[in-house]
């Protein structure tokens, strides 16, 4: 008798997860989007970024998502590494054209840009993809900023943005009902 099997395909969930970021829909059917599943080594070090990030930052929650992440089954982030932009000159970047934001000088801070707002929204849409994936698996999941923000500003992923998803197969959900971060 194997006592719960259930908890030894997360990585196979994971993977499935991370289909259904890769075939959400991209704006002009442009693929930029990078996904990573992480192993145990690379979880723990990502913990240890988010706590080395708060340090930086002055933000405590970054301590509280650090648990979450060593406390997850698996972490799969999901980033964008925009090749360029919509050519569509809408301005939701804020700029007048896409060449005037594509010329601008890129920021880098946990995130580096500006870039193209039809390339965030392709992010958002893997992201939303993912989660409802995870969902209609049934296993636990929460999107968190600050795992994604960590890995881009200690480059552990090629991305210029990223989120991340800890992923959870237990009793209880762990990403919710967490200690306050005062």
């Amino acid at each position: 008798m194997k006592l719960n099997p259930e908890t030894g395909i997360t990585e196979m969930l994971a993977k499935a997860i991370l289909v259904a970021a890769r075939t959400a829909p991209k704006g002009k059917g442009i693929d930029d989007i990078i996904t990573c599943l992480l192993d145990e080594a690379e979880k723990a070090e990502l913990a240890n970024k988010m706590e080395d990030l708060s340090e930086v930052k002055g933000l405590k929650f970054l301590i509280r998502d650090a648990n979450n992440v060593r406390d997850a089954d698996a972490i799969v982030l999901i980033g964008l590494k925009p090749s360029g932009a919509s050519g569509l000159d809408c301005g939701a970047c804020g700029f007048e054209t896409c060449k005037e934001m594509l010329d601008t000088k890129k920021v880098k801070k946990e995130f580096t840009g500006p870039h193209c707002m039809i390339k965030y929204m392709d992010l958002g849409i893997a992201v939303g993809s993912a989660a409802s994936k995870a969902k209609d698996l049934c296993v636990d999941n929460r999107v968190l900023y600050s795992a994604g923000a960590a890995a881009c500003y200690f480059d552990m992923i090629d991305a210029d943005v990223a989120m991340a998803l800890p992923l959870s197969v237990k009793g209880k959900n762990i990403f919710f009902d967490r200690p306050s971060t005062k």
